[in-house]
């Protein structure tokens, strides 16, 4: 075939794929009227993720996996507006990784609401003046953002989803590198990039601000100045990537949890977040794990904090890999739960990937 009759055919799978999107919008509209009538939420995280695995499994390509997710985010993303259009509150301002994250969740088809803080996520949701909330919760390189695991100790709000997200730092500047003086970012980018800067800037002032994002926006500003941010933050704030991926780990990530009202339905993968707290004496951890041995549960994180109310005493947090509407979950946490002091369902939710 000659080009000029390929693109003829590439237009006339193109009015195909519209229209097919249109009879898709139809069908989402119909669904949208019924969960009106139910009073259901119109963020399912099992069916979308869902659609995504089956989707990849019945892929044969040529098509690229990734580019196939990026597409169905965005049609998920436009149909479920038609039903109701989202407001997603997110740790900001504009161009942080938690924004980058919660647009890889929820796709352009959204209202984002940028938050000051972690409790300000948590309180946006509380008062219904966003329908989820998107909060970073451990870094691959850092380990686990406390403020996060804090604020379920005392919030009724539940983990919907997960989100792994590929951090790459960059260094942003409207100068040369040997130009810069100083270099602004959060704590967390700066541990991540530490051995890049002492070997490149080993000059430079480090000064740590609340976000990238305000990093990115100081640095617009000042002359001699740069950023450890993302791209998106170069796009917003007029500034040149002078430096790219300077992360000292290349396998950079960082996990992001979706909170919302209410428990996410069983999907064909699923996770569940627990907290509790037990008796401080000698094998009372060790006795409390058990039940997930002996119903073969695998826990996939367990980490402490302090109650902060008695000296001494902490609060554990576990991850497991199934649903708590799976049977031997909801056995081996009936077990746990009778040893604990307290004991709380933080959420049941999709496995990220």
């Amino acid at each position: 075939m000659s080009l000029e009759e390929l693109r003829k055919k590439i237009d006339g799978l193109d009015s195909q794929i519209l229209r097919l999107l249109n009879r898709r919008a139809e069908a989402i509209l119909e669904i949208g009227k019924l969960k009106a009538g139910q009073r259901a939420d119109y963020y399912s995280p099992s069916r979308e993720e869902e659609v995504y695995r089956r989707l990849a499994r019945e892929n044969r390509g040529p098509f690229p996996q990734e580019a196939l997710r990026a597409i169905y985010r965005e049609i998920i993303s436009g149909s479920r507006s038609l039903q109701k259009r989202l407001k997603i509150a997110y740790l900001g301002p504009e161009a942080t990784f938690t924004h980058m994250a919660a647009q890889e969740k929820f796709g352009s088809s959204c209202d984002y609401i940028p938050a000051k803080s972690i409790p300000d996520v948590f309180a946006e949701v509380a008062k219904d003046r966003a329908d989820y909330g998107v909060v970073p919760v451990e870094s691959s390189t850092e380990g686990v953002i406390s403020y996060t695991l804090d604020m379920f100790t005392d919030s009724e709000l539940k983990v919907s989803s997960e989100i792994f997200l590929e951090i790459s730092q960059n260094l942003l500047a409207n100068c040369k590198l040997e130009e810069v003086k100083r270099v602004y970012s959060h704590p967390q980018a700066i541990a991540q990039s530490r051995l890049w800067v002492e070997s490149h800037l080993p000059q430079a002032e480090i000064i740590e601000v609340f976000s990238t994002a305000q990093a990115a926006q100081l640095a617009s500003k000042e002359k001699n100045s740069a950023a450890i941010a993302s791209r998106l933050a170069a796009q917003l704030y007029g500034l040149e990537i002078i430096s790219e991926r300077i992360e000292d780990n290349p396998q950079n990530f960082t996990r992001f949890l979706v909170i919302g009202k209410g428990l996410s339905e069983p999907s064909s993968k699923d996770k569940t977040s627990i907290m509790f707290a037990i008796k401080d004496r000698v094998g009372a951890l060790y006795d409390i794990l058990g039940p997930f041995a002996r119903h073969n549960i695998n826990l996939t994180k367990i980490e402490s904090r302090p109650t902060k109310k008695k000296p001494w005493e902490y609060i554990f947090f576990v991850d497991l890999e199934g649903h708590v509407a799976d049977n031997r979950v909801r056995r081996a946490m009936d077990e746990v739960e009778k040893e604990c002091l307290s004991f709380k369902v933080l959420g049941s939710y999709p496995a990220g990937r």
